[in-house]
């Protein structure tokens, strides 16, 4: 068996308070979904185990009668992850919420740098739950709100049920401007499919972006969506390169970049994007792309959260398909006019 067959898939889920994040924890560990499925939690208390659920329990894990477990950390991720791992009966996912205020960013690290969890683990995707009504009241005062949504692949917008179909889809075009690449999905009561949270392969660089419809199509002018395209509030300058200004919705910070261009010259390319991630690393939340290199015929696929950066090939490019080049910058204080120029020298001649 391969690393990728072996290695358990992790899916980080952050969300404020009162998001949903219980009712979905509680699904997972409740449902008859037939998976076995590891819950890390940082409080047992927030989440409120139905005590029928639980078959055996050693204070510090408990198991359900449908096969998942749910554990806490305390102090040390890398152990509480080593620690299940030992445990017989392997798990089909890792879930691992992350409370409230906490920032992804160091949990996400933990499954990129840790060379042991990484031979053991993946990290799947970062699934951030969002509660409709309260979203506009959270960026007002936090920029952890923001950055929760900056760093997502997907986005479970919750709670839809609460608000009007004009104040659902402002939200949504909130949720768009600060991070164009994510996956949304609308639910009340956290409804979403399991299958759309787990196993997503979002940072999986074979799978990435490529079941994504809105990464590649994100900014045609033509963009068609499922449902209310008319809302996205898309600023084209006179050269037909887009920018998505932030500062539209008040009181958000992150901004992101979207670039598109040409077969790139790998002498050019990866110096480039070597440099930005190392200059701008810290203002850089998430960075995804699939890259077009001169005389070569697959997909080049990328992606970074901060300085930490990897890439490889994916697939070929399919007959008739256009070799282009995407790349989208979520960020802070992000200079687009210098991206755009210094990625676009980057093309082979």
């Amino acid at each position: 068996m391969s690393d990728a067959q072996t290695q358990i898939p992790v899916t980080v889920l952050t969300g404020y308070l009162g998001a949903g994040k219980t009712t979905l924890l509680n699904r997972i560990l409740s449902e008859n979904h037939g998976k076995r499925y590891a819950v890390i939690v940082n409080e047992f208390g927030e989440i409120g185990i139905d005590n029928e659920l639980i078959v055996e329990s050693d204070e510090e894990i408990y198991e359900m009668n449908n096969g998942c477990v749910c554990c806490t950390v305390r102090g040390d991720l890398i152990r509480v992850v080593e620690g299940l791992m030992r445990r017989p009966g392997r798990f089909d996912a890792i879930v691992v919420e992350t409370t409230g205020l906490a920032d992804p960013v160091p949990v996400a690290q933990t499954f990129f740098m840790d060379d042991d969890v990484r031979s053991k683990t993946r990290l799947d995707a970062v699934v951030a739950l969002v509660d409709a009504k309260h979203l506009p009241l959270r960026l007002k005062d936090s920029r952890e709100a923001e950055d929760q949504i900056a760093f997502a692949d997907v986005v479970v917008l919750n709670k839809t049920d609460l608000v009007t179909p004009e104040e659902l889809s402002k939200v949504e075009a909130t949720i768009r401007a600060i991070n164009p690449a994510a996956r949304i999905h609308r639910t009340t009561r956290a409804s979403v499919a399991l299958s759309e949270v787990l196993d997503r392969g979002a940072f999986d660089l074979s799978r990435a972006l490529e079941n994504d419809p809105h990464f590649l199509e994100a900014h045609d002018d033509h963009d068609h969506h499922d449902h209310d395209h008319d809302h996205h509030h898309h600023h084209h300058d006179h050269d037909g390169h887009h920018h998505e200004h932030a500062s539209d919705i008040h009181d958000v910070t992150v901004q992101s970049v979207s670039l598109r261009g040409g077969e790139m010259d790998p002498k050019k390319f990866f110096p480039w994007i070597e440099k930005i991630t190392q200059m701008e690393g810290p203002n850089i939340l998430r960075l995804k792309g699939i890259i077009a290199l001169k005389g070569d015929d697959e997909r080049y696929v990328i992606q970074g959260v901060h300085m930490i950066i990897e890439g490889d090939h994916q697939r070929a490019w399919k007959d008739g398909e256009k070799h282009e080049s995407r790349l989208v910058f979520i960020g802070r204080e992000l200079d687009a006019e210098r991206l755009k120029t210094s990625f676009e020298a980057c093309q082979a001649a």
